[in-house]
């Protein structure tokens, strides 16, 4: 009995693993724009940092940043970094990810307000994550 519900477990877990894995390919960047979030990643993670302590976002926005940094400063990666292509990709990816989630629910005004680079970066993290610099602003500026 106690076999078949550790198996049960070990197999749902290695599914969830396989849909995760399946759904970064999908989102993940195309082209030359893996090579861009890896250039623009210092000043990311200085976004993502001051995004996460701007308390005039809403709060779900900010405990998605807060587990996002949570799971960068982790030491291992869901996706380890001997797997082509996403090993080294996944946190690339799921930043864009959760900045596209920040720019549907707070705009891209925050995003544009706490961006620490430069104007070549942003266009970068705007051709990353989808998103438009001239999108409106957020909801609650509306």
């Amino acid at each position: 009995m106690l076999t078949d519900i550790l198996i049960g477990i070990a197999v749902a877990l290695v599914a969830s693993w396989l849909a995760l894995l399946i759904g970064l390919l999908i989102v993940r960047p195309k082209g030359q724009l893996l090579k861009e979030a890896m250039r623009i990643l210092p000043d990311l993670l200085r976004l993502l940092r001051r995004l996460a302590g701007d308390a005039s976002l809403p709060r779900g926005v900010r405990v998605r940043l807060g587990l996002l940094l949570a799971y960068l400063a982790m030491p291992f990666d869901l996706v380890p970094d001997f797997i082509p292509v996403l090993g080294y990709a996944d946190d690339a990816i799921i930043v864009a990810a959760v900045l596209r989630s920040v720019v549907r629910h707070a705009g891209v005004g925050p995003v544009r307000r706490h961006w620490p680079g430069t104007e070549d970066g942003f266009a970068a993290l705007c051709r990353l994550t989808g998103i438009r610099p001239t999108d409106p602003a957020s909801p609650s500026e509306n």
